[in-house]
């Protein structure tokens, strides 16, 4: 499927509106209208460039959100379930459970857990790729643009 750069960028923009967890009220057919695409021909587009369907991202967006909520060890689940979009605690738990492998509580207590000093995490929950620079001597940059 080929793209026109305005059907592209419109695309990208949906995105942008998919990843405002906050706004639980805005639907796909709202998305669609924002930016002037019929809501089939959206969606279909959507999944095409994106490889998920526009629920299917916004989910994805909402457990992001739930895990790093759940990380900073300052609200209870039922709290992060509320704060994330959903309005049942059971639905939560077990699409939580099913997409990350384990309950919401279990994963905070797994983290909490592994965060032995606050504000410093340990090298396990270091994306990879920082953690390779982290490890490289000094010598090995020669000026904060190859960084």
């Amino acid at each position: 499927m080929l793209l026109g750069q305005d059907a592209l960028r419109n695309l990208c923009r949906a995105r942008d509106l998919l990843s405002e967890v906050h706004d639980a009220k805005l639907t796909i057919e709202d998305v669609a209208r924002e930016v002037a695409i019929s809501p089939y021909h959206f969606i279909r587009q959507f999944e095409a460039v994106f490889g998920v369907t526009p629920h299917q991202y916004r989910i994805r967006q909402r457990l992001d959100l739930a895990k790093q909520l759940l990380a900073a060890g300052r609200h209870s689940v039922t709290d992060v379930c509320m704060e994330v979009g959903f309005s049942s605690l059971g639905s939560f738990s077990a699409l939580f459970a099913h997409r990350i492998g384990m309950p919401p509580s279990a994963y905070q207590r797994r983290l909490r857990a592994m965060v032995q000093v606050p504000g410093k995490l340990p090298w396990e929950l270091v994306p990879g790729c920082l953690s390779l620079m982290g490890r490289l001597p000094p010598e090995a940059f020669r000026s904060f643009r190859e960084a």
